[in-house]
């Protein structure tokens, strides 16, 4: 996966595998986006949502029916895949498959975690949880550094701010990519309303568009959105999920401040 300086990149797909026709659907969907914006793209779904509010939430296929779908994807499209790792078992298992190594936001500060996922030798993105600072990521990005690992990206997801609540930072753009890194914005997760809804996460995607045009805005070098053919009817995170069909006009949205901001913005090495 080549991505050149000052090009923003998109990390886009559902938030889990729910069945192979929309896991299919949405890639094909995503990549021609991408391809026609000629802007790099990786797919991802996540094969597990270990970290869930309920016993009753659903999860996913789990990690051997979700890596073989994932393979089928990425041979089909021709696509680089990225995916939740939950630990260092599970990334033995998958990282044959992954392109770029994902880092959930409640495992931010795992050491054992990152430093199997930095041995691998492939990229590793990092969401920042939502429970540390922005300077904080500084020891996040020593850990894997620490394995030889120089792949490293960190997602921007949101603060916690009260209860079943978040709100983003917009100072954490600058402070974390002056460590060197890049960053990238999770538009989706960070409208999310964490156990907002008693068993499960709720969400405000009507924000989503401000969001990330603010964060574009910014100063950052890639998008993560969740994207799903049918929000209302997804199984996990539809309230914070973006229609598919309306993807298309906010990508291209995103591209053009992106395009306007890189003629005053440089991005670190």
């Amino acid at each position: 996966m080549k991505i050149q300086k000052n090009q923003l990149f998109l990390i886009a797909g559902p938030c889990v595998i729910e069945t192979k026709n929309i896991v299919f659907e949405t890639a094909s969907v995503l990549k021609e986006i991408a391809e026609n914006l000629r802007i790099p793209f990786i797919f991802k779904a996540s094969y597990d949502k270990a970290n869930r509010s309920s016993i009753k939430s659903y999860r996913g296929p789990g990690i051997e029916k979700g890596v073989e779908i994932l393979s089928e994807v990425k041979e089909t499209f021709n696509i680089p895949i990225i995916s939740d790792v939950h630990s260092v078992i599970e990334i033995k298992i998958a990282r044959d498959i992954l392109d770029v190594i994902q880092i959930p936001a409640f495992l931010c500060r795992q050491t054992d975690l990152l430093i199997e996922a930095g041995k691998t030798g492939k990229p590793v993105n990092v969401k920042k949880g939502q429970f540390i600072a922005p300077w904080e990521v500084s020891n996040i990005i020593e850990k894997l550094k620490s394995t030889g690992n120089k792949q490293i990206m960190i997602t921007e997801r949101g603060t916690c701010f009260g209860y079943n609540n978040l709100v983003v930072d917009f100072r954490s753009f600058p402070i974390i990519r002056s460590m060197g890194v890049p960053v990238i914005f999770d538009a989706t997760h960070s409208v999310q309303l964490p156990g907002g809804a008693g068993t499960c996460s709720s969400g405000q995607k009507e924000f989503i568009p401000y969001l990330s045009r603010a964060a574009v805005a910014c100063g950052i070098d890639g998008l993560f959105f969740e994207v799903h053919p049918q929000p209302d009817k997804a199984l996990c995170d539809g309230p914070n999920m973006i229609p598919l069909k309306e993807f298309k006009n906010l990508i291209e949205s995103l591209v053009e401040i992106h395009k306007t901001v890189n003629k005053f913005i440089d991005i670190p090495p």
